[in-house]
């Protein structure tokens, strides 16, 4: 698999990633999750030449980084490790708030790294803006723990224009994340052109539209009430019916090239630049296999504007999130 540079301070990953949240959050049933098969698709993944592994203290909370720190036991060097802080917990792990004071930046830090049985954090993310926290402090208590050898690279998360030229002032930011696909395309008209100005790469999470771009998906009420998409806007009702008509160019594509709509998917954003990495989640390895697999896969000029008409922001029904999700993003 080729490598691809992130930024201007030297993080190098694969071009493709493994979003790990759904070996032990978010997606399908407590009962559906096997630890043996997510850390067989760790490896798997490594065999396949993907060095660049995604997780956050808020997954599961604290869960998903022991697993990814055990499953990387003995393969620590040939792999990126990205982590995210951000969140505060209440009974349960419910996330019930944010806090990116200085101090509590350093003490997640801390406990991320015994999680993930690390002496370093490859890419610190900040998962969600604080807004009682200017990102000038934030971000300087991040550099302080690049100066000690603790993180290589910065990074944020779901963050505006204002937000991202303040940070990079303050230190240089490697990576933004951001929701961005076929299936999501807020981040077109004004933030990549601002990384591209910035020299900072993009992340896009939820590459394949969580799910939705591949076809194999149900309608919301069929999912268990701990399931992200029972709630999802664009799973639900009108919107899932306007939104199957809209994904089918996705497979009808995808048979005309022997592919998988997984493969289309990841490839349309490959095709977007080499300074985008997507990091599709998934926790079965028959999964991973298909989702490299789309490094292999040319799409023609033709076949990129086809894929940009058919799935336009105005052909996409719903918001991407309800609105207590929303009011988190900061634009």
């Amino acid at each position: 698999m080729k490598m691809r540079a992130l930024g201007s301070e030297g993080l190098i990953v694969s071009e493709i990633g493994l979003g790990c949240m759904g070996m032990s959050h978010a997606y399908g049933s407590k009962e559906e999750r096997d630890e043996r098969e997510s850390i067989a698709t760790i490896h798997r993944a490594i065999e396949l030449g993907c060095t660049f592994f995604d997780t956050a203290e808020a997954y599961g909370p604290f869960a998903n980084e022991e697993l990814l720190g055990r499953a990387l036991e003995g393969h620590r060097d040939r792999v990126a490790i990205a982590t995210k802080f951000g969140f505060t917990f209440g009974e349960g792990g419910a996330i019930v708030g944010v806090d990116s004071r200085p101090a509590h930046v350093r003490e997640v830090v801390e406990a991320s790294l015994r999680r993930l049985r690390t002496d370093r954090i490859d890419l610190l993310y900040q998962h969600r803006l604080d807004p009682a926290v200017p990102i000038e402090e934030t971000v300087g208590a991040m550099a302080e723990l690049v100066g000690e050898g603790k993180v290589r690279f910065l990074g944020l998360s779901e963050v505006g224009e204002a937000t991202i030229r303040r940070a990079h002032a303050t230190h240089p930011i490697s990576a933004l994340q951001s929701e961005y696909s076929l299936w999501e395309r807020n981040r077109e008209p004004r933030i990549v052109p601002l990384l591209r100005e910035l020299r900072i790469g993009l992340v896009p999470f939820s590459p394949l539209g969580r799910g939705f771009l591949t076809g194999a998906v149900q309608r919301a009420e069929a999912y268990p009430p701990d399931d992200f998409r029972h709630n999802d806007p664009r799973y639900q009702g009108e919107n899932f019916d306007a939104n199957m008509r809209a994904a089918s160019i996705v497979r009808e594509l995808a048979a005309e090239r022997n592919a998988t709509p997984a493969q289309i998917a990841l490839a349309w954003l490959l095709h977007k630049g080499d300074d985008i990495a997507p990091i599709p989640g998934t926790k079965r390895r028959a999964r991973v296999e298909e989702n490299l697999g789309a490094v292999a896969i040319a799409l023609s000029p033709d076949d990129v504007a086809t894929l940009d008409r058919a799935l336009a922001p105005e052909k996409v029904s719903g918001p991407r999130y309800n609105p207590r999700q929303m009011a988190m993003v900061d634009r």
